[in-house]
């Protein structure tokens, strides 16, 4: 999988693989629900990972839209044989810039080459030796699999969340790896205390 180097709300081209930055103003490791201020297009009702946030920028990982195809065939396609038995996992569509690239988010530690950690237990990695030893039975125990990411350009982000077009939430292994795709956006919402259906294009943000 090659690394991009990573422009409307979340189509930014920005370096997925960025400096660690500690800041708590960051909202690395957060979900961003989106709200009813997004009326259309790519992200209407979609629900995002953050992998990074500095001030080069975000990068994250659409969670609950995903492509016709299976992990099967993304490694048929790359002529990674699997030697154990893959479950039908859809790839996800993990946002509409660089959909030739592919991203695996994933429980662990920054073990493979091409990895950054998110936070102490969840890493992004971007390179094919992470496909080859899930295919062998080695890989992570909890994973998903896109192709493209959501970018935004430095204070892109940090200006739609105030205005109203963002929420914010704790992200945690539940919802991104064992909720399937089109319940992940409600569950995130709970952690809120909302109903993500009933909120209007006034909504404040986390």
């Amino acid at each position: 999988m090659a690394v991009p180097t990573m422009t409307a709300r979340g189509d930014t081209p920005v370096s997925p693989l960025g400096a660690e930055m500690p800041s708590s103003r960051w909202l690395r490791g957060q979900l961003l629900i989106a709200t009813p201020v997004i009326e259309a297009g790519f992200f209407n009702r979609s629900l995002t990972y953050l992998c990074r946030h500095d001030e080069e920028g975000a990068m994250g990982i659409v969670l609950n839209q995903h492509l016709d195809i299976t992990l099967i065939d993304m490694l048929d396609h790359l002529d990674i044989k699997p030697m154990v038995s893959l479950k039908e996992q859809p790839v996800l569509a993990g946002g509409p810039v660089g959909h030739e690239h592919g991203f695996v988010l994933h429980s662990g530690s920054a073990q493979w080459e091409g990895s950054l950690p998110v936070t102490d237990d969840i890493c992004l990695t971007t390179s094919r030796d992470i496909l080859c030893a899930i295919a062998a039975g080695e890989g992570p125990s909890e994973y998903l699999v896109s192709l493209g990411y959501a970018g935004w350009a430095p204070g892109q982000l940090e200006a739609e969340v105030a205005e109203n077009s963002w929420l914010t939430a704790p992200a945690d292994h539940h919802i991104l790896f064992q909720l399937d795709a089109a319940e992940k956006l409600a569950a995130a919402g709970q952690q809120l205390g909302i109903n993500v259906d009933l909120l209007t294009a006034q909504a404040g943000h986390a």
